[in-house]
Protein backbone atom coordinates (compact mmCIF):
# COMPACT_ATOMS: atom_id res chain seq x y z
CA UNK A 1 0.00 0.00 0.00
CA UNK A 2 1.23 3.48 -0.67
CA UNK A 3 0.86 4.52 2.43
CA UNK A 4 3.05 1.85 4.12
CA UNK A 5 5.95 3.17 1.95
CA UNK A 6 7.24 5.69 4.71
CA UNK A 7 6.63 4.06 7.59
CA UNK A 8 9.34 3.58 10.04
CA UNK A 9 7.49 1.85 13.06
CA UNK A 10 9.60 -0.14 14.96
CA UNK A 11 12.60 1.17 12.96
CA UNK A 12 15.30 2.50 15.32
CA UNK A 13 17.58 5.87 13.73
CA UNK A 14 20.55 7.38 14.85
CA UNK A 15 20.66 10.90 13.96
CA UNK A 16 24.15 13.08 14.64
CA UNK A 17 24.00 16.66 15.02
CA UNK A 18 20.26 16.27 16.48
CA UNK A 19 20.68 19.20 18.65
CA UNK A 20 19.63 21.77 16.22
CA UNK A 21 18.93 23.14 12.58
CA UNK A 22 18.71 20.25 10.06
CA UNK A 23 19.44 17.66 12.43
CA UNK A 24 16.60 18.25 14.52
CA UNK A 25 14.27 18.79 11.82
CA UNK A 26 15.44 14.93 10.49
CA UNK A 27 14.95 13.47 14.17
CA UNK A 28 11.26 15.38 14.37
CA UNK A 29 10.92 13.74 11.48
CA UNK A 30 11.97 10.53 11.48
CA UNK A 31 10.13 10.08 15.58
CA UNK A 32 6.87 11.45 13.16
CA UNK A 33 6.55 8.53 11.30
CA UNK A 34 7.51 6.06 13.71
CA UNK A 35 11.07 5.81 14.65
CA UNK A 36 12.72 5.60 17.69
CA UNK A 37 15.59 8.50 17.35
CA UNK A 38 19.35 8.01 19.38
CA UNK A 39 19.60 12.05 18.92
CA UNK A 40 23.64 12.56 19.39
CA UNK A 41 25.78 15.75 19.58
CA UNK A 42 27.96 17.20 21.34
CA UNK A 43 26.56 19.21 24.01
CA UNK A 44 24.33 17.45 26.50
CA UNK A 45 21.98 20.44 27.40
CA UNK A 46 21.61 21.00 24.03
CA UNK A 47 20.12 17.89 23.43
CA UNK A 48 17.56 17.76 26.72
CA UNK A 49 15.92 20.90 24.63
CA UNK A 50 15.71 19.59 21.69
CA UNK A 51 14.34 16.73 22.59
CA UNK A 52 11.17 18.57 24.19
CA UNK A 53 10.35 19.28 20.86
CA UNK A 54 9.86 15.96 19.21
CA UNK A 55 6.65 14.29 18.74
CA UNK A 56 7.91 10.46 19.90
CA UNK A 57 10.57 8.31 21.17
CA UNK A 58 13.87 9.58 21.83
CA UNK A 59 17.35 8.82 23.51
CA UNK A 60 20.05 11.01 24.25
CA UNK A 61 23.28 10.78 23.88
CA UNK A 62 26.31 13.37 23.67
CA UNK A 63 28.95 12.35 21.05
CA UNK A 64 31.51 13.96 19.54
CA UNK A 65 31.71 12.56 15.71
CA UNK A 66 35.42 13.42 16.06
CA UNK A 67 36.13 11.25 18.58
CA UNK A 68 36.33 7.50 16.97
CA UNK A 69 36.74 5.70 20.39
CA UNK A 70 33.62 7.76 21.53
CA UNK A 71 31.92 6.63 18.47
CA UNK A 72 33.11 2.83 18.70
CA UNK A 73 31.22 3.38 22.20
CA UNK A 74 28.17 4.11 21.74
CA UNK A 75 28.22 1.85 18.96
CA UNK A 76 28.32 -1.30 21.58
CA UNK A 77 26.19 0.87 24.02
CA UNK A 78 23.64 0.21 20.91
CA UNK A 79 24.12 -2.90 19.96
CA UNK A 80 23.70 -3.72 24.06
CA UNK A 81 20.63 -1.52 25.03
CA UNK A 82 19.17 -1.92 21.46
CA UNK A 83 20.28 -4.27 19.79
CA UNK A 84 19.74 -3.25 15.84
CA UNK A 85 20.06 0.03 14.04
CA UNK A 86 17.82 0.69 11.05
CA UNK A 87 18.59 4.26 10.28
CA UNK A 88 21.57 6.42 10.51
CA UNK A 89 21.77 10.05 9.62
CA UNK A 90 25.50 11.84 9.16
CA UNK A 91 24.68 15.56 9.57
CA UNK A 92 27.06 16.44 12.71
CA UNK A 93 29.46 18.83 10.54
CA UNK A 94 31.05 22.49 10.98
CA UNK A 95 32.26 25.63 8.71
CA UNK A 96 33.76 27.95 10.76
CA UNK A 97 36.20 29.35 8.15
CA UNK A 98 35.28 31.53 5.40
CA UNK A 99 39.07 32.40 4.11
CA UNK A 100 41.11 32.46 0.95
CA UNK A 101 43.58 29.66 1.18
CA UNK A 102 46.74 31.53 1.38
CA UNK A 103 45.19 32.04 4.73
CA UNK A 104 43.72 28.52 5.33
CA UNK A 105 45.90 27.23 7.90
CA UNK A 106 46.80 23.27 8.59
CA UNK A 107 44.88 23.59 12.08
CA UNK A 108 42.04 24.82 10.15
CA UNK A 109 41.93 22.29 7.59
CA UNK A 110 41.99 19.37 9.71
CA UNK A 111 39.44 20.66 12.23
CA UNK A 112 37.10 20.63 9.17
CA UNK A 113 37.92 17.60 7.92
CA UNK A 114 38.08 15.79 11.26
CA UNK A 115 34.28 16.76 12.11
CA UNK A 116 32.73 16.81 8.32
CA UNK A 117 34.89 13.78 6.90
CA UNK A 118 36.73 11.56 9.22
CA UNK A 119 33.17 11.95 11.26
CA UNK A 120 31.20 10.25 8.81
CA UNK A 121 34.11 7.61 8.03
CA UNK A 122 33.86 6.93 11.89
CA UNK A 123 29.95 6.60 12.16
CA UNK A 124 29.47 4.76 9.14
CA UNK A 125 32.27 2.32 10.10
CA UNK A 126 31.23 1.47 13.57
CA UNK A 127 27.25 2.17 13.42
CA UNK A 128 27.07 0.62 10.21
CA UNK A 129 28.01 -2.87 11.56
CA UNK A 130 25.20 -3.43 13.54
CA UNK A 131 23.59 -3.01 10.13
CA UNK A 132 25.85 -5.33 8.49
CA UNK A 133 25.18 -7.13 11.78
CA UNK A 134 21.33 -7.12 11.29
CA UNK A 135 18.81 -7.04 8.30
CA UNK A 136 20.18 -4.24 6.66
CA UNK A 137 19.98 -0.17 7.19
CA UNK A 138 19.47 3.24 5.08
CA UNK A 139 22.79 5.45 5.59
CA UNK A 140 22.43 8.91 5.20
CA UNK A 141 25.24 11.16 5.15
CA UNK A 142 24.69 15.15 4.92
CA UNK A 143 26.44 16.70 2.09
CA UNK A 144 26.39 20.27 0.74
CA UNK A 145 26.23 22.01 -2.47
CA UNK A 146 29.45 22.02 -1.65
CA UNK A 147 30.24 18.81 -2.03
CA UNK A 148 29.33 19.58 -6.18
CA UNK A 149 30.57 22.64 -6.93
CA UNK A 150 32.87 25.20 -5.50
CA UNK A 151 31.89 27.36 -2.84
CA UNK A 152 34.61 30.24 -2.77
CA UNK A 153 36.86 30.86 0.07
CA UNK A 154 35.74 27.53 1.59
CA UNK A 155 38.38 24.95 0.70
CA UNK A 156 38.55 22.99 3.62
CA UNK A 157 34.34 22.69 3.83
CA UNK A 158 33.80 21.66 -0.42
CA UNK A 159 36.50 18.99 0.38
CA UNK A 160 34.87 17.66 3.39
CA UNK A 161 31.98 17.20 1.74
CA UNK A 162 33.71 15.79 -1.78
CA UNK A 163 34.97 13.34 0.42
CA UNK A 164 31.40 12.65 1.47
CA UNK A 165 30.27 12.26 -2.02
CA UNK A 166 32.68 9.34 -3.35
CA UNK A 167 32.34 7.96 0.59
CA UNK A 168 28.08 7.37 -0.20
CA UNK A 169 28.78 6.04 -3.15
CA UNK A 170 31.70 3.53 -2.93
CA UNK A 171 30.46 2.27 0.57
CA UNK A 172 26.82 1.77 -1.22
CA UNK A 173 28.85 -0.66 -3.89
CA UNK A 174 30.56 -2.35 -0.78
CA UNK A 175 27.30 -2.56 1.16
CA UNK A 176 24.64 -3.51 -1.46
CA UNK A 177 24.59 -6.78 -1.20
CA UNK A 178 24.00 -7.05 2.91
CA UNK A 179 20.76 -4.78 2.33
CA UNK A 180 22.82 -1.59 3.76
CA UNK A 181 21.82 1.65 1.72
CA UNK A 182 24.09 4.53 1.73
CA UNK A 183 22.94 7.79 0.26
CA UNK A 184 23.53 11.49 0.50
CA UNK A 185 21.53 14.94 0.94
CA UNK A 186 23.23 18.12 -0.46
CA UNK A 187 21.39 20.56 0.64
CA UNK A 188 21.63 24.02 -0.46
CA UNK A 189 21.05 27.54 1.45
CA UNK A 190 18.34 26.80 4.20
CA UNK A 191 17.12 29.29 7.01
CA UNK A 192 18.90 27.80 9.62
CA UNK A 193 20.55 29.72 12.63
CA UNK A 194 24.06 28.92 10.92
CA UNK A 195 23.35 31.66 8.02
CA UNK A 196 20.62 33.24 9.79
CA UNK A 197 23.40 36.33 9.03
CA UNK A 198 22.91 36.03 5.39
CA UNK A 199 19.19 35.16 5.25
CA UNK A 200 18.62 39.16 6.85
CA UNK A 201 21.98 40.70 4.68
CA UNK A 202 20.20 43.44 2.51
CA UNK A 203 22.91 42.45 -0.59
CA UNK A 204 23.86 39.04 0.11
CA UNK A 205 20.70 37.76 0.43
CA UNK A 206 19.14 39.15 -2.64
CA UNK A 207 22.09 37.49 -4.67
CA UNK A 208 21.71 33.79 -3.14
CA UNK A 209 18.27 34.07 -3.95
CA UNK A 210 18.98 35.22 -7.72
CA UNK A 211 21.23 32.35 -8.06
CA UNK A 212 18.67 29.81 -6.80
CA UNK A 213 16.49 28.95 -9.73
CA UNK A 214 13.78 28.91 -6.91
CA UNK A 215 14.28 32.17 -5.91
CA UNK A 216 14.23 31.54 -2.49
CA UNK A 217 15.96 29.85 0.60
CA UNK A 218 15.27 26.49 1.69
CA UNK A 219 13.41 24.92 4.71
CA UNK A 220 15.05 22.74 7.30
CA UNK A 221 11.50 20.71 6.95
CA UNK A 222 12.58 20.23 3.12
CA UNK A 223 15.31 18.66 3.96
CA UNK A 224 13.76 16.33 6.35
CA UNK A 225 11.46 15.18 3.96
CA UNK A 226 13.90 14.07 1.93
CA UNK A 227 15.72 12.38 4.42
CA UNK A 228 12.48 10.25 5.62
CA UNK A 229 11.98 9.36 2.37
CA UNK A 230 15.58 7.78 1.68
CA UNK A 231 15.11 6.20 5.11
CA UNK A 232 11.57 4.75 4.29
CA UNK A 233 10.67 1.73 2.27
CA UNK A 234 10.13 4.24 -0.30
CA UNK A 235 13.61 4.48 -1.43
CA UNK A 236 14.46 0.79 -1.38
CA UNK A 237 15.60 1.22 -4.84
CA UNK A 238 18.03 3.74 -4.32
CA UNK A 239 21.70 3.78 -3.66
CA UNK A 240 24.78 5.65 -3.91
CA UNK A 241 22.59 8.85 -4.76
CA UNK A 242 23.28 12.34 -4.01
CA UNK A 243 19.33 13.74 -3.97
CA UNK A 244 19.97 17.57 -3.80
CA UNK A 245 17.31 19.75 -1.88
CA UNK A 246 19.15 23.10 -3.27
CA UNK A 247 16.37 25.31 -5.07
CA UNK A 248 18.00 24.12 -8.35
CA UNK A 249 21.61 25.30 -7.41
CA UNK A 250 23.30 23.09 -8.90
CA UNK A 251 20.77 22.22 -11.93
CA UNK A 252 22.22 25.78 -13.15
Amino acid sequence: MMQDYFNLQGKTALVTGAGRGIGLAITKALAQYGSHVIMCGRNATTLEQAAKEVPGSVQLEPLDVSDENGVMALAERVQASVGRLDVLVNNAGINPHYASMQKTTSDQWHEIIKTNLDGVFYCCKHFGQLMLDGHGGSIINISSVGGQVGLKRQVPYCASKGGIELLTRTLALDWAEQNVRVNAIGYGFIETDLIAAMVDHPHIAPRLQARTPLGRFGKVSEVAAAAVFLASPGASYVTGHTLMVDGGWTAS
